[in-house]
């Protein structure tokens, strides 16, 4: 399931490309549009900056904007950012110790279509995608 994190991320993203033109967008105005704590977008906006999605500039005249070209992220990049490694099952994670049961396992390939199906299609919708729906 994904959290409020993820799904206020793409939101927080997908407002900042629509209002790029505007330069720096203070968040004081994400929130509003997105009717979301301002409290809450500043713990998600520390992780997007951490990941070098957007960039930040204090005082007047501050504010967000994207470091790229909104056709150049990804809804996958957000979400693995904010929620971890899209994975289905534990013992498919990067790092993961191997299972004791992986050769008799026999739902091991479903649950390894599944997890390669939601990367995929993640990593395959860009914020362009998603702009301007649902106005």
């Amino acid at each position: 399931m994904i959290s409020t994190k993820g799904r206020y991320a793409i939101r927080i993203m997908i407002d900042l490309a629509e209002n790029e033109r505007d330069g720096y967008i203070p968040l004081k105005e994400v929130a509003e549009r997105q009717n979301i704590s301002k409290k809450y977008l500043e713990i998600i906006i520390k992780a997007l900056v951490g990941g070098n999605l957007v960039e930040g500039v204090s005082g007047k005249g501050g504010g967000y904007r994207l470091c790229r070209r909104p056709e150049e992220y990804t809804v996958g990049e957000i979400l693995e950012l904010t929620e971890g490694e899209m994975v289905s099952v534990a013992c498919l994670a990067e790092g993961a110790s191997e299972c004791p049961r992986k050769a008799e396992c026999h739902t091991l390939p479903m649950w390894a279509e599944y997890s390669a199906l939601t990367r995929n299609f993640f990593y395959g919708k860009h914020l362009t995608d998603l702009m301007g729906k649902g106005k």
